[in-house]
């Protein structure tokens, strides 16, 4: 299919290189070049897709000197080349900054214009070599024309003459012979014009002569003709050793156009299967959501048929998917769906998933499909699958998805189900990725108690007897082989015997461990939740920690400030003391008294300073206090705070009602619903009030809400958040590939964003396509009070395909 979307054998010959890569950043450059072209084929500027012919063959032959290439490899090689220059100057300009990979390719492209110059100086715009190619060649086309000239004027009189002597009927035309002019005469009167017989009709009646005075002149018409083609091989000659020094960088022009017309096939063809650039991660894993088989999308694209999509997660905890289900329910789709998109993937190409599914890499994918019966090597079907897995336990690691169709069959059951464990256990322990059907009981035993393993089913709809093709993870599948007997007819005694034979406890086998399954998910559901709970006890105790941390430097900030002022009124006491001093010694007063107030000033520094410490003392007491309640609430954490943490999850849980606090997803701003109108929740933040739907918000408990609004009064928090907001606000957004409702929920957001700060030209770039989605937009947007106008984006700049918003408020 790629090869048929390719223009050229360049990009043929790129298919066959195709290959299966495990570096993290070559894969992902090669799936940003194709997701770039696929935006290309949606751009309103057409990109070049004429004369892609393949000149590499033809430079090389022209590397020895004195050799040359044809004048059609030489018109092949001037409409090729106008082409890549074609296609390097699309990536030029500023419009071509959305394809950074693209232009980054272009840019090493080395384009000689000398080289087209020079083949339109001896070459016509119809492809024939120029009279004024060179002087010679010009000299022989007019000596060539002259005298071709002089023969046809001759043989015209000839041939009147033989007219008016009754030789030839009067409709008789000249006619060509071996490339020359020659009269049509009847076999009986051929010997009255004295000539060369060049050739006969089919009946004999009508002989071809050249005149003889004719023939000298056809002579040296033969020879100038001759002369001529010497001179066009010179030429040519010349013209391939004037470019034979820019061979290197001409191939790689030819290179980069091969690989332009691969990377075109690979974005035409992820258009036909809907497939689109997913994230990308350098760690093993699958995280697919809405992943379909392209060949079984197109094929039922063709019968207006649907495909179940499948959802499939493989991580370092559940590593090994086991699938399950009856015959016929889409079990091996399943398999193979996870190998060939691994494999897509892995090779550069672009996958059909949903947008927010995520690819690990792997270094190895080994897969056991099918029978590989041997008779030549003496290989029984179950042989085979064994050396496939003895090829597996050997080579598997933490960096390989394996996939194993119908584990364990080819053999006795008991037996082949024994083995398949061993095998399934080991490939755990190694730590592999893997996807594996089977309808072997004990491995469907073995992966519900085994960590690392998964059961997965593929559901039946029990009431009309026939498979869902879906795929449900998380539990055992059942082969429903007694049911589906029943359902088709098989009389109801031989269903008994084969009950009574197999014991109805071994019938019933799958359902209980189905309901095992299910317990199973309740504990680990609950062992999610107490982890949640312990996580959030861990916070509060942090929280406690900081709250103690805080008070000590609040205690620290405040004793220093209090002994400053301290000694600053001690200081301004002593100058008042000593200034009492001077003044009773200037007054000659008793020495005795003064001696008395200079200790009673001494006192009182003292007990200032006794009280400063006892102040201390206390204070680390209180202290020393709210640490060893901290212990005690750590002793009885689980009896005191749990229950507050488990209240506080439930309301977050329940349904969101009027009166709930709520804060805005990725935001910090806590407010109030004041309203439910139908979907959505008319809240007030502060002083703003607004709608917004229920995906946009997410309840809080009342402690946060009271923790975010304590924090700084409503309008200044509100002014804060509204200036982030400002900073973090892009006036464009890209909508290209999104559902009609999903767009228009990322336009109505960006629109109401754009007014809350205040930006008042937008633009929404959404391709063009078949033009729904661009009209759903714009009545959106012409329903929008504040919108004055919008209008297309300049044909230079995307036209149709982006629309420019203008708002007025």
């Amino acid at each position: 299919m790629l090869k048929a979307a390719c223009l050229s054998e360049l990009g043929r010959e790129k298919v066959n290189t195709v290959t299966f890569l495990s570096d993290p950043g070559l894969i992902q450059m090669l799936l940003e070049r194709t997701d770039e072209f696929v935006g290309i084929l949606s751009a309103e500027k057409e990109f070049p897709v004429d004369h892609y012919h393949n000149l590499l063959p033809v430079l090389k032959k022209i590397r020895p000197e004195g050799t040359f290439m044809e004048l059609g490899e030489l018109i092949q090689l001037k409409f090729s080349l106008e082409s890549i220059k074609a296609v390097v100057n699309y990536f030029k300009g500023e419009e071509a900054e959305i394809y950074p990979e693209l232009k980054k390719m272009a840019a090493g492209v080395k384009l000689y214009p000398f080289v087209t110059e020079s083949i339109n100086k001896i070459v016509t715009g119809k492809g024939k070599i120029k009279d004024n190619a060179s002087p010679d060649l010009a000299k022989i086309r007019k000596s060539l024309k002259e005298k071709t000239s002089r023969v046809s004027s001759r043989m015209h009189y000839i041939m009147r003459r033989a007219r008016e002597d009754g030789l030839v009927d009067e409709d008789t035309e000249l006619s060509m012979r071996n490339g020359r002019m020659v009269i049509p005469l009847r076999a009986a009167d051929k010997r009255k014009i004295h000539g060369l017989v060049h050739d006969e009709s089919a009946t004999g009646k009508t002989t071809y002569v050249e005149p003889a005075e004719i023939v000298e002149l056809n002579n040296e018409i033969r020879e100038l003709e001759y002369a001529e083609k010497r001179e066009i091989i010179r030429i040519l000659i010349e013209f391939s050793s004037t470019i034979r020094p820019y061979l290197e960088d001409l191939a790689d022009s030819y290179f980069f156009l091969g690989e332009m017309d691969f990377i075109r096939a690979k974005a035409v063809f992820s258009k036909r299967i809907h497939a689109l650039n997913p994230g990308l991660s350098e760690e093993p894993g699958i995280l697919w959501e809405d992943a379909r088989h392209p060949l079984l999308f197109l094929n039922f694209n063709e019968h207006n048929k649907e495909v179940i999509p499948l959802d499939i997660e493989l991580n370092k905890e559940k590593h090994i998917l086991l699938i399950s289900g009856p015959n016929a329910g889409g079990k091996s789709v399943c398999l193979q769906t996870v190998g060939l998109l691994q494999y897509m993937l892995q090779c550069g190409l672009l996958v059909p998933v949903k947008e927010s599914s995520r690819f690990g890499i792997f270094k190895s994918l080994f897969l056991d499909f099918g029978d590989e019966q041997s008779i030549e090597n003496d290989l029984s079907t179950y042989s085979s699958h064994l050396l496939n897995m003895k090829f597996f336990v050997k080579n598997a690691d933490i960096e390989t998805l394996v996939l194993i169709d119908e584990f364990g069959t080819g053999t006795e059951p008991l037996l082949g189900g024994s083995i398949a464990q061993a095998i399934l256990k080991q490939l755990n322990d190694q730590g592999a990725f893997g996807v594996v059907t089977t309808h072997y009981t004990n491995l469907k035993h073995f992966a519900s108690s085994a960590d690392g393993i998964e059961n997965g089913a593929m559901l039946f709809d029990h009431q009309k007897m026939q498979p869902l093709f879906r795929l449900q993870m998380g539990k055992p599948g059942s082969s429903f082989a007694f049911e589906i007997a029943r359902n088709i007819g098989l009389p109801e005694e031989i269903l008994k015997i084969a009950t009574d034979n197999i014991g109805e406890d071994h019938i019933y086998f799958d359902k209980h461990l189905r309901e095992i399954a299910r317990d199973k998910r309740y504990w680990e559901n609950k062992r999610s939740r107490i982890r949640k709970s312990e996580k959030r006890l861990d916070e509060v105790l942090s929280g406690y920690q900081e709250e103690l941390e805080r008070i000590k430097k609040e205690k620290n900030d405040i004793l220093n400030k209090a002994r400053k002022e301290a000694e600053d009124l001690l200081q301004g006491v002593n100058r008042k003391i000593e200034n009492t001093i001077r003044i009773i010694r200037e007054t000659q007063a008793e020495k005795e008294k003064t001696k008395q107030a200079r200790e009673e000033l001494a006192a009182l520094d003292n007990k200032i300073e006794l009280k400063q410490k006892e102040d201390d003392r206390k204070l680390d007491r209180k202290i020393e206090q709210l640490k060893q309640k901290e212990k005690s609430r750590k002793k009885r954490a689980g009896e005191k705070i749990q229950p507050e943490i488990t209240r506080e999850l439930q309301e977050k849980d329940k349904p969101i009602v009027a009166g709930d606090k709520v804060k805005m997803e990725g935001q910090e701003m806590a407010g109030e619903v004041l309203e439910v109108q139908g979907g959505k929740y008319l809240v007030a933040f502060g002083n703003m009030i607004t709608l917004l739907p229920a995906e946009s918000i997410k309840i809080i408990s009342r402690t946060e809400f009271r923790q975010s609004s304590g924090i700084k009064g409503p309008a200044n928090s509100y002014m804060e958040e509204v200036q982030k907001r400002k900073l973090r606000f892009k006036p464009n957004i890209d909508v290209r590939g999104k559902r009609a409702e999903e767009a228009l929920q990322i336009v109505q957001d960006f629109v109401d964003e754009a007014i809350v700060t205040e930006v008042k030209d937008l633009t929404i770039l959404h391709g063009k396509g078949n033009g729904v989605l661009r009209q759903l937009i714009r009545e959106f947007l012409g329903s929008v009070d504040v919108v004055s106008s919008y209008r297309d984006e300049h044909p230079d700049r995307g036209g149709p395909g982006i629309t420019l918003v203008r708002l007025d408020f």
